[in-house]
């Protein structure tokens, strides 16, 4: 269905070649073959949005999608809201000829794949609200329940008949959606006569005039209270004006920022993003409290997120971004003092919970992709999340040091700006030590794996972004990233390249919010050729779309494509905002409050600019800037020359500032990577069979590279590898690579060797009552109030480094969502050794057991001292609940 959908979008698109208008007015900002943005309209395929003032735009655009149905459609069925009825990438397939306005499937039967082969004609569209009905047979699951009280799922694991919670549909074809975690009752099937087939009907095919967008713009907020902006090109006002009504649009009756029109309540990483690049200069008191409102026990609250939130997300960080560039622009002494304990006191807690020590890199879900199966293999849980280590997320975690060590210098401790500085020395080091690629030209996107680690060579846009900004990457290295970075042709991809059968959202997606951080990028490394294609990136779809949408298709650069999309999204429109004030302009305050300009300003986009009512600290602002490049000229304050182009805040007053380039061409001698977007190969799953390691042979492969412990060994072109005996615990896996050199993936992560299993409840003295029900028997229930530290011993043949973990329950919450991840210490001998994360599995699904982080840690030979105990640094954002049921613990000794 999706591919379909993209090829149709592809032909809209590219039915038409483009010349400019004749009329001399329409100078030409960008051009491709795809869509080209002039200075007071912009031209895809048939669609043209057009600038009727810099209040008023009109656009006639429409999605390919609002049209486009095919009469294939794709779907899965769910147990629990999990993906767990057929093998990744097999899906079920009907082909809908109604009758009378319905449609009925055959009996499938769960677990049992089922497709019509017939093929459709890509132009056959599915006739308009047509009612489909799906029938599922679950008697395999019911007797299975019925005979052993509990049903074994495609990837083994068991569902138990108490943990049952109903049978849910899955597809590509709307209102079906692939959005396991997701799930309600909206997609839930019914066995309403008790005979074991489920149903459940859709109107399918059906209008949405909510998903259609607005032929016409009109300015009718008052923005007047907001900095001015004009200039000689039409589309860049209207499009800020555009940008400051939807900013008054989400301004909460509370003080507060909502998050765009379908997301309201305040959200970490959304408006410490939104913060930085305008807000805190649009508004810094609402910024202020929008902030005050994620932090709870003096530490930044995590969002609601995968397995639980922190720490298997540990974006939360990015807080302490906004509150610095909040203290630049207020120079509110007040306000550093407060941030300044908020962010102390959450980096102490990432430092015992979060930091790797093996890698001296910050652990955690990649900032902002929060969606597992958008940018991770679908066999890592949230245990293996955790355990990885994501570029962006180490880069926000390195600036929130620094943004602690500043804070610190400013406040006069001296001692407190040496502890958060060499943390910062120290993260910096281990992000170019372990995610920089040399033959690339950029961070690789994370290291991940089980007991070993490898990298992933993919590209991430926001890290490599902010990499740049901060300064991880030094100068070579930073202009290296934006020249070879792969940019398609709609934008910046928030990955490269995509994932197989996953559909677009942040896989194949482009937010317009990361495409900002990256112009910024741009701008700072001079490069105007990438600059050029990332402003038109941000003005493109803003014009035609006539809202800031929250992302889009990167393979099409329609907004209907993606999985969730809102209008009036905060991030987006501070990042179209954010092309005045930090590439046009330049604009920097430091922690003095000294006020900077770095302008940047394509040939394309000469002329003159003028921002007024410009409020920072006590000042008011006229700023005029005339011509092109990012060389100044001439910079006066109150007409007397500046050498240093920069004024100082502290005194305060009204001033009027004018800028002069020098017409310097920025595009000279730099170039961008501009390619085609494209998919990856599905990852391959393996498995051992005796001695055999063994995989189905992938689609597009030519070779396989076989991985023994986070390492390549050896390249096969066939599907086996003979694994030697193994004398301590080793890892294997496999990558599929394709004609290009592009790999997959590597499967999920296969144990070999020598594996020692205990029973906790049976080795420890702890207390047996459980107060949960459907409790699997031989487990301990750890909670604040029951169980806080658990003492046992294990025994080792020999010392050295092993590998050890649990397997666990933890019922409190879904997979994908809520705050009530179990965190506890580990002790070996003594020692504060590691941190066990027991992540949710779902819902009460206390029967449901699942695998802990693997933990690095040193046992003596013979008998070791093991504690599992909870500490105040294993706090979790949920705080009152921190529950799990620990049943055994396993140990290896490593290679």
């Amino acid at each position: 269905m999706k591919k379909t959908i993209h090829f149709i979008s592809l032909l809209c698109l590219s039915a038409v070649l483009f010349t400019a208008c004749d009329s001399g007015k329409d100078e030409l900002l960008y051009s491709s073959s795809t869509y080209k943005v002039y200075r007071d309209h912009v031209t895809q395929g048939d669609f043209e949005a057009k600038v009727i003032s810099s209040k008023e735009m009109t656009s006639n655009y429409k999605s390919p999608l609002q049209d486009a149905y095919s009469r294939a459609v794709e779907f899965k069925f769910s147990i629990n809201g999990k993906d767990d009825e057929l093998t990744y990438g097999i899906n079920h397939r009907i082909v809908i000829h109604p009758e009378n306005g319905s449609f009925t499937t055959k009996t499938m039967k769960f677990g049992e794949p089922w497709a019509m082969t017939e093929k459709v004609d890509q132009m056959d569209w599915l006739e308009k609200n047509t009612k489909v009905t799906f029938k599922l047979d679950m008697s395999p699951v019911l007797d299975a329940f019925k005979k052993q009280g509990y049903y074994t799922d495609i990837h083994g694991e068991k569902i138990s008949k108490e943990d049952f919670k109903g049978v849910f549909i899955a597809g590509g074809s709307a209102p079906l959606r692939w959005d396991f975690e997701n799930l309600s009752e909206r997609e839930q099937l019914l066995d309403k006569d008790g005979d074991g087939i489920y149903e459940i009907t859709f109107m399918m095919n059906a209008p949405d005039p909510e998903k259609q967008t607005s032929p016409v713009w009109k300015s009718s907020k008052k923005i007047d209270k907001y900095p001015t902006f004009t200039s000689d090109i039409p589309l860049v006002d209207a499009l800020y004006n555009l940008a400051l009504n939807e900013l008054v649009a989400d301004s909460e009756a509370d003080g507060t920022f909502r998050t765009g029109k379908e997301w309201g309540g305040v959200w970490t990483r959304d408006i410490s993003y939104s913060i930085v690049l305008s807000l805190s200069i649009l508004d810094p008191e609402r910024a202020k409290t929008s902030l005050r409102k994620k932090v709870k026990r003096n530490r930044i609250i995590q969002d609601t997120g995968s397995g639980g939130a922190w720490p298997v997300s540990s974006d939360r960080v990015t807080w302490a971004l906004a509150a610095w560039n909040v203290y630049t622009t207020t120079g509110d002494k007040d306000w550093l003092k407060e941030a300044f304990k908020v962010i102390t006191n959450t980096i102490d807690d990432d430092m015992y919970i979060v930091y790797d020590k093996q890698t001296g890199l910050m652990r955690g879900e990649s900032s902002f992709l929060d969606w597992r199966k958008q940018t991770y293999p679908r066999w890592m849980d949230n245990g293996d999340i955790y355990r990885s280590m994501n570029l962006g997320t180490n880069v926000v975690h390195y600036e929130a040091m620094k943004i602690a060590e500043r804070m610190a210098n400013v406040l006069g401790k001296s001692k407190e700006m040496n502890q958060y500085g060499e943390l910062a020395t120290n993260l910096k080091n281990a992000i170019n030590t372990h995610l920089w690629m040399d033959d690339k030209g950029y961070y690789a996107q994370y290291l991940y794996g089980r007991n070993t680690m490898m990298l992933s060579p993919k590209f991430e846009a926001l890290g490599e972004a902010l990499a740049v900004l901060f300064d991880v990457s030094d100068s070579k290295r930073s202009a290296e990233i934006v020249t070879k970075s792969p940019i398609v042709p709609f934008g910046t991809a928030c990955v490269y390249p995509q994932i197989p059968g996953i559909p677009p959202y942040h896989n194949n997606g482009i937010w317009p919010f990361v495409q900002a951080y990256w112009n910024i990028a741009a701008a700072k490394t001079g490069n105007g050729t990438a600059l050029e294609q990332g402003l038109a990136s941000i003005y493109r779809p803003a014009a035609l779309f006539l809202t800031n949408k929250e992302n889009f298709v990167a393979e099409d650069g329609d907004y209907m494509g993606t999985e969730v999309n809102s209008d009036e999204m905060l991030w987006s429109l501070s990042g179209n905002m954010a092309m005045i004030y930090h590439v046009f302009y330049g604009i920097s305050i430091d922690r003095n409050g000294v006020l900077s300009f770095h302008p940047t300003v394509p040939a394309a986009y000469k002329g003159v600019k003028e921002l007024k009512n410009l409020k920072l600290w006590n000042n008011e602002l006229s700023i005029k800037l005339s011509g092109f490049g990012n060389k100044i000229k001439s910079f006066t304050i109150d007409g007397v020359q500046d050498d240093a182009h920069a004024i100082s805040l502290e005194k305060g007053g009204r001033h009027s500032i004018e800028i002069i380039l020098a017409d310097n061409d920025i595009t000279t001698g730099t170039s961008s990577n501009k390619v085609a977007n494209r998919f990856h190969l599905e990852t391959p799953q393996a498995e051992l069979k005796g001695e055999e390691l063994t995989w189905e042979k992938v689609e597009g492969a030519v070779s396989y590279e076989v991985v023994k412990n986070g390492k390549v060994i050896q390249k096969v072109s066939g599907t086996t590898f003979t694994i030697p005996k193994a004398v301590s615990l080793e890892e294997y896996a496999v990558q599929a690579t394709d004609k290009t050199g592009y790999a997959s993936y590597v499967s999920e992560p296969i144990n070999v060797g020598p594996i020692v299993a205990k029973n906790v409840s049976s080795i420890s003295r702890a207390n047996k009552k459980i107060a949960i029900d459907g409790a699997p028997s031989g487990t301990l229930e750890l909670s604040k109030s029951r169980n806080k530290k658990v003492n046992f011993t294990i025994s080792a043949k020999e010392a050295g480094t092993y590998f050890i973990w649990f397997s666990y329950a933890n019922g409190s919450g879904p997979w994908n969502t809520d705050n009530k991840c179990a965190i506890r210490s580990l002790q070996i001998n003594g020692e504060e050794a590691a941190t066990i994360v027991m992540s949710q599995r779902g819902t009460d699904e206390w029967s449901s057991i699942g695998l802990t982080n693997r933990m690095k840690v040193t046992l003596n030979k013979g008998k070791n001292k093991v504690s599992v105990q909870f500490e105040g640094h294993n706090e979790n954002m949920n705080v009152d609940v921190n529950t799990a049921l620990i049943e055994n613990v396993y140990f290896g000794k490593a290679e």
